[in-house]
């Protein structure tokens, strides 16, 4: 944990000084707000550097995975394919087989972003009310401990449908899954964040008997540098690799994930399992100082309140104000207000309900909330409500980028909602089942365990998509690729992506800078202002002076990004937690 700390601390006083960062001057032809050189001797975080492909994850062997896909002329989705199931072995709390999550997809010979929406599913048997207890009051236990928590996962069905229609066509689905599934059979040592984490949830996976069986070691989870071998976890990814993902949907997995889930006082059917389709969606698309920004639509909310956020921001001159400046991070907070309480009242699943989603990410809309923004005051979160975009209508996760030689991309956010999900090992597979149907609103204005309010568009259905903040980005300038970025972090993922975007675009940090900044967050409700360590007393003096409730919090997200230079490629793993990687060649 020292080195853990050591660090944070070296990363997070990055951004201590309002304009720490000393400009790159641009070489002639290149944008002036591009930073001319991934490395700088003025640069006090570096990142990685490759020219033919990098990979950045949260966990380094699931990273090394992915480059060597890429070496072997595998392309980006081949390589996020093969990294998507190594680190449901290597990273449990988060990567998974039994969650769901969303992926963009950049193919640059086509010019072409897709987004794949793999959100779990509310089970056929859902009900609207099945998260309330007998007074009418929504009772956290059910939707968040017990079997009524899992959704149908859709993992599997979302990376298979990404190797299948935008692979390079060199890698058969079974040669990406082999790695992870010979990790998952000869096991390996415990070490960085699974050995920070297990004990934490200690109490959560022990409740189940089968889960205590494969990251247990008698009464006690299993420690650092012991060996973690998931033996019913490989065989399942070794009849997903023989068979493709109907051995996961139908048949005797299916069959032995419902009856996990049934035991538990779930729903969840093999008919859900059998119905469970991943989609293609268009991404959703924004502009912030002649850049495009591309992101994740509906049933993400990150996409949406992303660009919302940017839209506001781009009326200030954030650089004058500098990195860390109590000014800059005032208006900051003040823009997040309005989009998290625009959040709570028209974000769902899109299949389902209309949410005005031209309408949130309008300039025109943006310009209104931007008059409402003082200076030189912080509006509680009783004088924000949820504004009116029609008139102008025309969840703990991991996240991992890759960027190949050809310059396809791609973007990825997946979880299990909590660390380790609900806590249950489905018996025979190995697959750790997610708790992600407490990201419905158990009724309107009610709070998920993220604190964030949900509305009637987001009320539980069957074969419904909960709403989600996950967020996979992708930015460009002049049709060239400029940066995939993401986070984990759950109500914290859409101000962790904001954040990483402005210290490159607008204080001119290199992308392991931009990764390693001090960050703030506010959701509106509760009214707080999230600092994390860094700051310096003055700075959150002059935040309180201005009417700012703020509470130092623990670290936010993990931010595996990597940005397109003419020099070439530079990544940067978030330091904030052990074993992440950026790795290329």
């Amino acid at each position: 944990m020292r080195e853990v700390l050591s660090r944070l601390v070296l990363a997070l006083s990055l951004g201590a000084a309002a304009g720490a960062a000393v400009a790159q001057e641009a070489p002639p032809g290149m944008p002036a707000n591009e930073p001319a050189a991934i490395l700088s001797d003025r640069a006090r975080f570096l990142p990685a550097v490759a020219r033919n492909g990098m990979v950045a994850s949260q966990e380094a062997k699931a990273t090394r995975i992915g480059v060597d896909i890429l070496r072997r002329g595998g392309n980006a989705v081949d390589a996020a394919v093969a990294v998507g199931f190594a680190l449901a072995v290597t990273l449990p709390r988060a990567g998974n087989l039994g969650g769901g999550g969303f992926m963009l997809v950049h193919l640059a010979a086509r010019n072409e972003t897709v987004a794949i929406d793999y959100r779990e599913t509310a089970p056929a048997a859902a009900t609207r009310d099945m998260f309330l207890g007998p007074g009418g009051e929504p009772d956290p236990r059910k939707s968040r401990d017990s079997g009524l928590a899992v959704g149908v996962p859709g993992t599997v069905a979302g990376l298979a449908l990404a190797h299948r229609h935008y692979g390079s066509g060199r890698f058969a689905l079974a040669e990406l899954i082999a790695p992870a599934e010979r990790l998952a059979r000869e096991g390996f040592a415990v070490e960085d964040d699974l050995a920070d984490s297990l004990p934490g949830a200690a109490g959560r996976l022990g409740r189940f008997p089968l889960t205590r069986a494969v990251f247990f070691d008698g009464d006690r989870p299993l420690g650092r540098g012991q060996r973690l071998a998931q033996p019913d976890l490989a065989d399942t990814l070794g009849a997903i690799a023989r068979e493709g993902p109907d051995a996961f949907y139908k048949g005797q997995t299916a069959t032995r994930l419902a009856a996990a889930v049934r035991e538990a006082g779930g729903v969840m059917t093999p008919e859900d399992l059998a119905r469970y389709r991943p989609l293609v969606r268009e991404p959703l698309r924004g502009t912030y100082r002649g850049h495009e920004i591309v992101s994740m639509p509906p049933p993400s909310s990150g996409g949406v309140h992303l660009i919302q956020i940017l839209n506001m921001l781009e009326g200030y001159d954030l650089a004058a104000l500098g990195a860390g400046s109590a000014d800059g991070i005032h208006l900051m907070a003040e823009a997040m207000k309005p989009a998290y309480a625009d959040r709570a009242a028209w974000l769902g699943d899109p299949d389902r309900v209309k949410v005005p989603v031209a309408g949130l990410v309008s300039k025109e809309y943006a310009a209104k909330l931007r008059a409402r923004i003082d200076p030189a005051r912080a509006r509680p979160a009783d004088e924000i409500a949820a504004g009116d975009p029609l008139a102008h209508e025309p969840d703990q996760t991991t996240h991992y980028s890759v960027v190949d030689r050809d310059g396809n991309a791609v973007s990825n956010t997946y979880t299990l909602n909590f660390s380790y999900g609900l806590g249950l090992v489905a018996a025979g597979t190995g697959v750790l089942l997610n708790n992600e149907m407490d990201d419905f609103a158990a009724r309107p204005g009610a709070t998920n365990a993220y604190g964030l309010v949900g509305g009637e568009a987001n009320s539980v259905a069957p074969g419904a998509r909960p709403l989600s903040s996950m967020a996979p980005t992708f930015v460009f300038r002049d049709g060239r690729l400029v940066m995939a970025t993401g986070s984990p972090g759950g109500s914290r993922i859409i101000t962790t992506v904001l954040q990483v975007i402005l210290g490159y675009l607008d204080f001119d940090l290199n992308i392991a800078e931009a990764v390693a900044a001090p960050r703030i967050h506010h959701q509106w409700r509760p009214d707080r202002l999230l600092v994390e360590t860094g700051l310096s007393p003055d700075t959150l003096r002059l935040l309180r002076d201005r009417g700012h409730r703020v509470a130092i919090g623990s670290t936010s997200g993990s931010a595996s990004s990597i940005v397109v230079t003419r020099e070439g490629l530079a990544g940067a793993a978030d330091p904030r937690q052990r074993g992440t990687l950026a790795e290329g060649f």
